[in-house]
């Protein structure tokens, strides 16, 4: 009797996963074009990103919208013709996402950085299920509605000074006190509050520097206001490589 039910388990576990050459050859034929086109979309989305300097980039959006199509198709496959729940591997994608966009989002001083990187994960995850599950044209109306999202709707924010967004302000000069001072006085008339502030020199070069998040017109007018300041002999401004 034990030896009866040991092989029964035996071949229930064995059976949903001896597939024949017939049926490899036919799940493979169309899993490359699924996994390719996933590839394709997922680097979209990733270019965009790569091209605004974040750490999920080209690589990490492809390699994420492949994987989510996989499981997808894999899903249905591995439930077989007779199997009743055939998303059991795929509903599971959602929550795996979730822990790796949750690693992308960093609480620095007083702001939050990584979410857009987050989201787009997210998104790029539903587009690779789509993929899986054969769904091309909604993934490619999906895809272009995410790169139009974050590449023109970015735009309008920063043209018509809708959004904050932080600025590196590097100021240079042989007076570092007056720089001191004339950065702190900018500051005041421009009713704003002046963080840490970092401190060196090189060769005869005074620098001080000091991040600011505002608007773009906010930024405009500061930096006009320093530019006057007889004490800051040349201003630099760069991106913050932690804003998303």
């Amino acid at each position: 009797m034990n030896g009866v039910l040991t092989a029964s388990m035996g071949t229930f576990l064995v059976q949903p996963f001896n597939f024949g050459d017939l049926e490899q050859n036919i799940v493979s034929n169309e899993a490359v074009f699924r996994l390719l086109v996933a590839c394709v979309l997922g680097g979209a989305v990733g270019l965009e990103r790569e091209w605004k300097g974040q750490s999920a980039g080209v690589r990490t959006n492809l390699l994420i919208c492949m994987a989510c199509a996989f499981f997808t198709l894999m899903s249905a496959v591995l439930a077989g013709d007779n199997g009743t729940n055939k998303g059991q591997v795929a509903s599971n994608i959602v929550q795996g996402i979730g822990f790796l966009g949750a690693g992308l989002i960093l609480h620095n001083k007083n702001r939050v950085s990584g979410l857009a990187s987050a989201a787009s994960i997210f998104v790029v995850a539903s587009i690779g299920m789509a993929c899986g599950a054969g769904l091309f044209l909604p993934a490619i109306i999906a895809t272009v509605i995410v790169l139009v999202a974050m590449a023109a709707i970015g735009f309008v924010e920063w043209k018509v000074s809708l959004k904050s967004y932080p600025l590196i302000y590097e100021a240079r000069g042989n007076d570092e006190t007056g720089m001191l001072t004339s950065i702190l006085d900018a500051m005041d008339k421009e009713q704003q509050h002046l963080g840490s502030v970092d401190r060196d020199v090189i060769g005869n070069i005074q620098r001080v520097s000091f991040s600011f998040s505002a608007t773009k017109r906010k930024h405009e007018h500061l930096r006009i206001r320093l530019l006057g300041e007889p004490s800051i002999q040349v201003l630099k401004t760069f991106r913050d490589p932690e804003e998303d």
